[in-house]
């Protein structure tokens, strides 16, 4: 069974990368993509370029933190009645666990809570090979329109 609100697609994904006025995000200047999305996980990429490489030449930690903020922003959302309420990250923490240099990274969000004020989300980072990356997480709260 399927924890979104509405039924979501990455074509709805898609739309929203412009940004609510249309000059652009953080998402495509950093290249993330929503490209899965589950009955009740969200799964984001991002290249591991030198657009987010830190001075030493590994993807800055901050990077992954943006990433795992984006897709567990999106999950948030999409759990709440979108006409009614929004979410908006309220913390988030992140354990570096391995460097990448190259590749893709991908973001997995999974829920941990889901309440009616807040929402907390678990977000898995894996690089090309498959070695978890980073571990973050983040809690969302959800603010009535």
């Amino acid at each position: 069974m399927s924890i979104w609100f509405r039924p979501v697609s990455l074509e709805t994904c898609a739309k929203m990368e412009a940004g609510i006025n249309g000059k652009g995000t953080l998402m495509q200047t950093m290249g993330i993509k929503i490209t899965e999305i589950g009955d009740d996980y969200i799964v984001a990429t991002m290249p591991a370029t030198p657009m987010v490489h830190n001075p030493l030449g590994i993807v800055h930690g901050g990077a992954n933190v943006a990433l795992a903020e984006t897709v567990a922003s999106y999950a948030a959302n999409f759990v709440v009645d979108f006409e009614n309420y929004y979410c908006v990250g309220q913390e988030i923490n992140a354990n570096h666990l391995k460097a990448s240099r190259n590749g893709v990274l991908t973001a997995t969000a999974k829920p941990v809570h889901l309440g009616k004020r807040s929402s907390v989300w678990e977000i898995l980072i894996h690089n090309s090979g498959g070695d978890l990356c980073c571990i973050s997480r983040m809690t969302a709260a959800v603010v009535k329109r």
